[in-house]
């Protein structure tokens, strides 16, 4: 599995599909899996909702609740989920014509089964080779639906009444960002920020990232229902660790704005040493606007629902030069945790995380020159690839006196989230064991909280 596709919130219900080859570990004819939850962390996986037919392979896409029928694709008084995705065809691609084109396809049973509309491709690609992953909402100002779209070194904006028949806004990028690769994966996303609407575009960018290969940038503005404007003109990066591409935020849910990324990078994610699944998704995300030293920036926490799942275990008062024994915890626990920390911003530290093969893995804080670091570089014992064996490094954005990191533990991930979101490093890792000690220097207080799946309360 790659890309997470389609996410839709609706009768309760939050749906997650993704780029999915059901018949290897090894990517291939992309369809559409799917899965539900009603929590963000409890997932039931349901059949491939979208297979490849004579148009192509199904990449990435958008679902929408077309609550005033405006497609016309549900019989009258009824509400259709619709998913706007990529056809993708090789055989168009190999001949040297254009191969990505937009189509739909429509559910009216809350998403269980999927017919594709006859009339697709509903847009076709403007003659570019790249011309995908379509992210589209409603634009209530204007009263039509907008769509980005991807298109190699910039994004297009398209508008329609009826989610069919499409025309071109605007574009926007080929002068802005990081240009490393090719810009992937966009969504535009409203926010309220001390009473003024902003707007956020996310891009993702492959390759080009902060840690080579993979990665997922930003960009704060206006939309005025035609164009995107930035208000600013640095690059910046939503993840600073090397496992958080491709993510896009779920549809129809108000007030609140969720997010979920794709946990791997392109560079190494063939290689990745597993069997006989490959890919995973990060942690739900709750995305953010804050305010730092005249800049609008966003935080993206993990979301409110994955603190269900930990409970406190133990308070490590000033750790020192010591360590502690989490054998018995991460046994209990299925090897995942939560670790909590908390210093002076001003005072370096380092942490680290030991298994019983002698493997390790290291964050650290320079509190000179305002830095996260990361060392993953020690913390697996098979070589797969050159360069999954390194260390990521990231500025500390907040200005408070007080530097708070929270990291979330599961048996191949390390999510390190800073000062609530504001800095955030994801990482695969690889141990052939569970960490079974923890180790620190510094004048830090550590707090380790537990998974505990008794503690979560379902429907």
């Amino acid at each position: 599995m790659n890309d997470p596709n389609g996410l839709v919130f609706y009768e309760g219900v939050y749906h997650l599909f993704f780029q999915y080859h059901p018949d290897s570990c090894e990517w291939g004819p992309m369809h559409w899996g799917h899965a539900t939850s009603r929590d963000l962390l409890h997932w039931q996986e349901h059949a491939v909702a979208l297979e490849p037919d004579e148009l192509g392979m199904i990449f990435s896409g958008s679902v929408v609740v077309d609550a005033g029928n405006t497609s016309g694709l549900a019989p009258a008084g009824q509400i259709p989920l619709v998913a706007i995705f990529t056809h993708n065809h090789e055989s168009a691609k190999a001949q040297g014509l254009t191969h990505q084109h937009q189509s739909l396809a429509y559910s009216i049973d809350a998403g269980c089964t999927w017919r594709k509309y006859a009339g697709n491709p509903v847009l076709e690609s403007p003659g570019l080779e790249d011309f995908r992953d379509p992210k589209v909402f409603w634009h209530q100002d204007t009263l039509r639906w907008v769509m980005s779209v991807a298109c190699g070194d910039h994004i297009a904006f398209y508008a329609s009444s009826d989610l069919k028949d499409w025309t071109p806004l605007s574009s926007f990028g080929r002068t802005a960002g990081a240009h490393g690769g090719v810009w992937e994966c966009p969504d535009l996303v409203p926010f309220s920020l001390a009473g003024r609407e902003r707007w956020v575009l996310l891009v993702s960018l492959n390759p080009g990232g902060p840690q080579g290969g993979s990665a997922t940038q930003y960009f704060v503005g206006d939309f005025d229902g035609r164009t995107f404007t930035p208000e600013h003109d640095d690059i910046r990066w939503l993840d600073w660790g090397a496992d958080n591409y491709a993510g896009v935020t779920w549809s129809n849910t108000p007030g609140r704005c969720l997010f979920i990324g794709w946990m791997s990078n392109w560079q190494y994610a063939s290689k990745l040493p597993t069997f006989p699944w490959r890919g995973a998704m990060t942690l739900p995300r709750e995305l953010l606007l804050h305010e730092v030293d005249g800049k609008t920036l966003l935080r993206l926490p993990a979301a409110a629902e994955v603190a269900q799942v930990f409970h406190p275990q133990a308070e490590l008062e000033r750790l020192g030069g010591g360590a502690h024994d989490l054998s018995e915890l991460v046994r209990a626990a299925q090897g995942r945790f939560r670790l909590r920390l908390q210093s002076d911003a001003r005072t370096a530290w380092r942490l680290q995380l030991h298994n019983d093969q002698g493997q390790r893995w290291t964050l650290s804080y320079d509190a000179e020159g305002a830095r996260f670091a990361v060392d993953r570089s020690q913390s697996q014992s098979v070589v797969f690839h050159p360069e999954f064996e390194t260390q990521h490094s990231a500025p500390r954005l907040a200005q408070t006196k007080t530097c708070d990191v929270v990291v979330y533990a599961d048996t191949q991930s390390l999510e390190t989230i800073a000062d609530d979101g504001l800095t955030a490093i994801t990482s695969l890792v690889f141990p052939s064991s569970p960490w079974t000690t923890l180790s620190a220097e510094g004048n830090l207080l550590i707090s380790v909280d537990a998974y505990v799946e008794r503690g979560l309360e379902q429907e």
